[in-house]
């Protein structure tokens, strides 16, 4: 059970590989790509939180609520930092394209929970980790993209302006892990919702105005 993370990534993830060659279009590989990365950051980051747990001599309440928002908010913002910064600040890519790495860091981070207390999970808990964990993670990363499309266009907020997000995701997912451990687990699922909704309900209307601009070009 030493190497159940990497055992999962390789069944899980990297069976997604060929899709990157068999897609038709850049979005569609870029997305499939942040998934995959997002696992790949998960493994790195589990392996951070073990020595963290060594370090701190197993007090989990500490670690997970102190040390693993900082390590895994830094480790999969790199990606969208990089995405950001060398290709493009088009909103619609980063907010899709980070969402789909905290999507896919959410999957191996549940699959391995899942395999290592299988005995304990149940089909509740695994909806209580989709509408919380999952939607957590993809919230927190896809502040940072989303917010990276406004400041790139910004330069002169760029080092306060990602401190800045950096923070905020380090803190959403600091306030999410103690409340999931405390009496107020409930309000731990539904906050990560409404970060959600009110971002995809803005969406929606934003793609139903440009359809209509479409049509009245044409």
């Amino acid at each position: 059970m030493e190497q159940i993370s990497e055992i999962l990534f390789i069944c899980v993830v990297m069976p997604m590989i060929p899709m990157l060659f068999v897609l038709p279009d850049k979005k569609s590989r870029l997305f499939v790509g942040y998934l995959m990365i997002g696992a790949l950051i998960c493994l790195i980051a589990g392996a951070l939180n073990v020595l963290m747990l060594n370090l701190f001599k197993g007090d989990t309440l500490y670690v997970t609520t102190t040390i693993t928002p900082i390590t895994e908010e830094v480790l999969k913002a790199i990606p969208v930092l990089y995405l950001a910064i060398f290709f493009t600040d088009e909103r619609e890519t980063l907010l899709s394209a980070s969402f789909a790495l905290g999507v896919g860091f959410a999957i191996l981070e549940d699959a391995v929970i899942l395999v290592q207390n299988q005995q304990s999970v149940s089909i509740g808990w695994a909806f209580a980790r989709v509408i919380g964990a999952a939607l957590m993670h993809g919230a927190c990363t896809s502040t940072i993209g989303m917010g990276m499309s406004y400041i790139n266009k910004r330069r002169k907020l760029f080092f306060c302006g990602t401190f800045a997000l950096l923070i905020t995701a380090i803190l959403f997912h600091a306030t999410f892990n103690v409340l999931v451990q405390s009496s107020y687990r409930i309000v731990a699922f539904i906050l990560p919702m409404s970060l959600y909704l009110p971002v995809i309900i803005a969406q929606m209307r934003r793609r139903k105005k440009r359809k209509k601009e479409i049509k009245n070009e044409k």
